[in-house]
């Protein structure tokens, strides 16, 4: 009987089905062996085909409906078969095949609910994100960037996953501020870094309207009220 694996890397994609390739190579590649499981928010561009043909060793799970990437993700993290879940963009990929490996090695401490991956965002600059400033010690941080993010699978499920009120963006730092009540904290990796390859097709206009959006119910969920501004 094959053992269960150490890690599952969640990728949702929609109509990139010139773009995923990589993402999905560079996790095939993961030293650690993980299980790949791609959930197609109903692509209709060919995406689940070309999954099928190139890549038969991954899970995919093909909906007809596009229904985002957040509530994709909690699907994913139900369907996961280990006990740490990995999400990475499809426009992203692993630059090394220690990533996964390296950042395993990070929940070192039953406190450690998700880490924070180290990630360039490649068309912007050469900076390195979330990464800790050394290799001393746990470095928490408040919450992580989706693209480059690791957590504790059954955590993450007893919690209730995402909200999916959070539309398009917004829900990692509303689940970890909801880990932290919890008694669990985001640590900063120290893995090598996640490429991430900004697509040329995102709507910023659309990521400005929701993500003011997500702020107000962000403090209505979480605020107290005696810190909401009066009327």
């Amino acid at each position: 009987m094959n053992s269960a694996p150490r890690a599952t890397i969640i990728i949702s994609t929609k109509n990139r089905a010139d773009d995923f390739r990589k993402t999905v190579e560079s996790s095939l590649q993961q030293s650690a062996d993980p299980e790949v499981l791609i959930l197609d928010d109903g692509s209709t561009d060919g995406t689940s085909d070309a999954i099928r043909n190139e890549f038969p060793q991954v899970k995919l799970h093909r909906f007809e409906q596009s229904q985002g990437y957040v509530i994709r993700r909690n699907q994913g993290a139900s369907l996961a078969s280990a006990s740490i879940v990995f999400s990475i963009d499809d426009d992203a990929i692993f630059s090394s095949p220690h990533v996964v490996e390296q950042t395993l090695a990070d929940f070192d401490h039953p406190r450690i609910g998700a880490v924070a991956i180290p990630f360039i965002n490649v068309r912007q600059d050469n900076q390195i994100r979330q990464a800790a400033p050394d290799k001393t010690g746990i470095h928490i941080t408040a919450s992580y960037i989706g693209t480059a993010h690791a957590l504790r699978r059954d955590l993450f499920l007893t919690l209730g996953g995402y909200r999916d009120c959070l539309v398009h963006q917004g829900e990692e730092g509303d689940y970890c501020i909801r880990m932290l009540e919890a008694g669990y904290v985001v640590r900063l990796g120290g893995a090598d870094p996640i490429h991430h390859f900004e697509s040329p097709r995102r709507d910023f206009r659309r990521m400005d309207l929701y993500g003011r959006r997500n702020d107000i119910l962000f403090a209505f969920r979480n605020a107290p009220l005696s810190r909401m501004p009066c009327t």
